[in-house]
């Protein structure tokens, strides 16, 4: 069974290895594998969005462990979470704030059965010692059940959905800004309708800048090569994209900017 990790702990210190060993004490047989442990120290958006992007493309049956975790040691909860055929562990802070917009069958679960953490466990180390010999036991096999009760009150993330206006305009954000400037919003296909947006009838506002253009694939011809425009990204996400250039520096945006999507009639 796989074991996938996400972390903002970087490479340099002995964290990653430990939390490796500690799936591995709790399952041999597990296959470890890294997503990316290069999370901006303490950004939990960052890990969310990354988190979002990644999961998908793993078996079903997958354990994502996720340690973005700035409360640790706090009263914030432990999580182990069962969506879209995944389990996800780690911290109730927003960080699978996008898993729960887009999963389904959504189960959440309060880690409390300290029988599956290692002993002693370091209020500040957590990722070794909580989360990662609970995702070794699911991985396993063990029920989320088995770890701790099913609640509801999670914490979600702020930014995970856009929301309605009174005048019927959608109010989006920025959630991702990546290497190369494009800006990943929180629009999905559920929320731009494919006839407006293949008619050229959407408009997106950005501060005072107006982005009218949709485009299939980045190298898309005609109209000025400076222009910024929206396509659907990878992730599933709408962008706004300069080809060869940023959007974030065009458009004058960064992560949390309000984008305003209307439909022109």
């Amino acid at each position: 069974m796989i074991v996938t990790l996400l972390t903002d702990f970087g490479t340099a210190d002995y964290f990653v290895g430990a939390m490796k060993g500690a799936v591995l004490a709790a399952n041999p047989r597990a296959q470890v594998v890294d997503i990316t442990h290069d999370i901006p120290a303490h950004d939990v958006e960052a890990g969310a969005f990354t988190l979002a992007a990644a999961y998908e493309t793993f078996p079903a049956g997958t354990v994502h462990v996720a340690v973005v975790d700035p409360g640790v040691g706090s009263p914030r909860r432990a999580l182990a979470v069962e969506a879209s055929g995944h389990f996800f562990v780690g911290p109730d802070n927003g960080l699978f704030g996008h898993v729960y917009e887009r999963a389904r069958g959504l189960r959440v679960f309060h880690l409390t059965n300290e029988s599956y953490f290692r002993a002693a466990p370091s209020a500040t180390f957590h990722g070794r010692d909580v989360f990662a010999p609970a995702a070794g036991a699911l991985s396993r096999g063990v029920a989320p059940s088995e770890l701790g009760r099913e609640v509801e009150d999670f914490d979600r993330l702020p930014l995970a959905r856009p929301r309605r206006l009174p005048d019927g305009s959608l109010e989006a954000a920025v959630i991702h800004v990546d290497r190369f400037g494009n800006l990943v919003t929180n629009l999905t296909p559920q929320d731009i309708p494919e006839a407006e947006a293949a008619a050229g009838r959407l408009r997106l506002l950005v501060g005072a800048r107006e982005v009218r253009r949709f485009r299939r694939f980045y190298a898309e011809g005609g109209g000025d090569p400076a222009e910024p425009f929206a396509i659907w990204g990878s992730a599933g996400f709408l962008e706004l994209s300069v080809n060869r250039g940023s959007a974030a520096h065009t458009l004058d945006a960064r992560r949390g900017q309000k984008i305003t999507v209307t439909v022109k009639t």
